[in-house]
């Protein structure tokens, strides 16, 4: 129960379990493809043993005259211990690779698991023909057949040297080691002594290289000569080998993930810790995680994510006492006018109090209005119906409802080609300059400019105005909600200090920007909001501190 309890709750545990287990399967698979290779090498060395044979065999044959070539055959197949055939290469049905390796001048070789016969072809020279033969496992007399082989083809040498030079050539040609060697020094007791001058062939074993290789050794015509030729034996890749490879490499990964995936189990511990720290109400906890990798990203996400709600607290906060202040101010005056209206009898007085209520009802609605759309903005993503909108379309909106107010302003536009688009939420990229066209009446003199385009693959949107201007060191704050800049303003000059607090949470939500400077033709304020003209999708950062200018980072790019 407590081993199940730990790898449910450790992603340490899980992962190296997990990886364990990889390994084993791995294994498990390498152990099969081991086998394979052994079976494929297996094939290769029969097939180059085959070939040294019947290269010398069918060289034999091919001397041999044509009356001489049947008895040949059945004299070699009796010591072979089997039946040689001559046989046409269209009769048999060869593989690609096998009509390859017999037209390069080697064997094939079939073998047969079940009967454990090898069938073995080679080539005869200029024939089309191919020698055929049946082998059991290999024998002495086989051996001896093909030291026969071999002494026959050093008969056509007459010199020593000439034998020497072609034993040679041979070796090169097959890879075996094949020399005439004096018979002093190759170390003979008694009974291999006596075999060689029987005219025996002798064979002897070496285990102590790194190769086992066996030897064979046949007296030659030349007198204190000793044909000597040398095969390296067979061997597998063994089952011990294999195993202990195994068990040393899941040795070796083990302690190499334990090494990997502790520290990050240490890492996310700290991160866990946090989060518990956060859960508890401490929203000034911060982890600290160094490195650049997925857990770093994460706990710098955290923290962002931290300062975020800190930051949303504050805002509900500020909000909650502004509010209580600016309802008071018309819920006080429409109590007055009431008590008022209860004790005045004259009916114009009566209509006038009439229409001081008529008008704090109609700032209250539009206070909560602005209130309920900051915070719409403020608490998380709203939804957005994203679509190409013709900014040329919209200033020319803006500039009708404008100029509808009456206000003794100019207001003037620089629309861009009719054709130019830029992805928004409508309603919303409507309030962005509808707020700001407002702000810009307030506190201008006599005209306003509003300009829209795309510029470097970002939209942009400007309201300039010829008023008093913003001081370089307020710009910021006239971004923060409920904030004036002049405490004088009273209804008249109009605003509650979230119009401009609206714009710059419309702006945020839009990938984009909010920045005031000073108009450099009207030189009044001019507020300019950028977003990306297309957006795949976005994942926003929240900003550190209120007010604060935001960071997001976007996900695709621009067609």
């Amino acid at each position: 129960m407590a081993i199940s309890s730990i790898t449910e709750r450790s992603i340490f545990f899980r992962i190296y379990a997990g990886l364990l287990l990889i390994c084993f399967l791995v294994a498990f698979f390498g152990y099969f493809l081991m086998q394979a290779i052994n079976q494929q090498r297996l094939q290769s060395y029969r097939e180059s043993i085959a070939t040294v044979a019947f290269y010398l065999g069918t060289a034999s044959y091919d001397r041999r005259s044509v009356e001489e070539k049947e008895p040949w055959l059945m004299a070699v197949g009796r010591e072979f211990g089997s039946e040689i055939h001559i046989v046409p290469m269209d009769s048999l049905e060869l593989k690609g690779r096998e009509l390859k390796r017999l037209k390069e001048g080697k064997s094939v070789v079939r073998y047969d698991e079940i009967s454990r016969h090898s069938t073995v072809y080679h080539a005869i020279d200029n024939d089309g023909s191919v020698l055929s033969a049946e082998l059991d496992r290999i024998n002495e007399r086989q051996i001896h057949a093909v030291m026969g082989f071999l002494l026959d083809e050093l008969q056509h040498y007459p010199s020593l040297a000439d034998k020497q030079a072609h034993l040679a050539r041979l070796s090169q040609k097959f890879g075996y080691s094949m020399a005439l060697l004096p018979l002093p020094t190759l170390g003979l007791d008694r009974e291999q002594f006596d075999r060689l001058s029987a005219g025996k062939a002798v064979l002897s074993f070496d285990n102590e290289n790194q190769r086992p290789h066996l030897s064979v050794m046949m007296a030659s015509t030349i007198p204190n000569e000793v044909l000597v030729v040398t095969v390296p034996l067979f061997n597998f890749f063994s089952l011990d080998v294999i195993i202990s490879i195994i068990l040393i490499c899941l040795l070796l990964v083990s302690f190499g993930v334990y090494a990997l995936i502790f520290p990050l189990e240490r890492r996310l511990q700290l991160l866990q810790m946090g989060v518990n720290k956060v859960a508890e109400g401490k929203l000034d906890t911060m982890v600290q995680v160094a490195g650049y990798d997925d857990i770093a990203r994460l706990s710098s996400t955290f923290n962002t994510m931290t300062r975020h709600i800190k930051r949303l607290i504050e805002s509900q906060r500020e909000l909650t006492r502004a509010v209580s202040h600016e309802l008071r101010t018309p819920v006080a005056r429409i109590r007055f006018a009431v008590d008022m209206l209860a004790d005045d009898d004259d009916y114009d007085s009566r209509q006038m109090q009439k229409q001081y209520i008529d008008e704090d009802i109609a700032s209250l609605n539009e206070l909560i209005d602005e209130i309920l759309t900051y915070a719409k903005l403020e608490e998380g993503s709203p939804k957005m119906d994203w679509e190409m909108v013709c900014l040329k379309e919209l200033l020319e909106q803006i500039e009708r409802e404008t100029n509808a107010l009456g206000k003794p302003i100019s207001v003037q536009i620089k629309p861009p080609a009719q054709k130019v688009t830029a992805m928004a939420d409508r309603r919303y990229l409507h309030r962005v300059v509808q707020n700001l066209a407002g702000n810009a009446l307030r506190y201008a003199k006599s005209t306003i400019i509003i300009s829209a385009g795309v510029k470097k693959g970002m939209a942009f949107v400007t309201v300039e105005d010829d008023g008093h201007g913003i001081p370089e060191a307020d710009r910021e704050k006239v971004f923060i909600p409920f904030a004036r800049l002049d405490d004088s303003r009273t209804r008249a000059s109009g605003g509650y200090g979230l119009g401009l607090s609206i714009v710059s949470r419309i702006a945020f939500w839009f990938s984009g920007n909010m920045s005031v400077d000073e108009s450099p033709s009207l030189h009044g304020a001019r507020f300019t909001m950028e977003w990306p003209v297309k957006q795949v999708g976005v994942v926003i950062v929240a900003d550190e501190l209120t007010g604060a200018k935001s960071e997001k980072k976007l996900i695709g790019t621009d067609e």
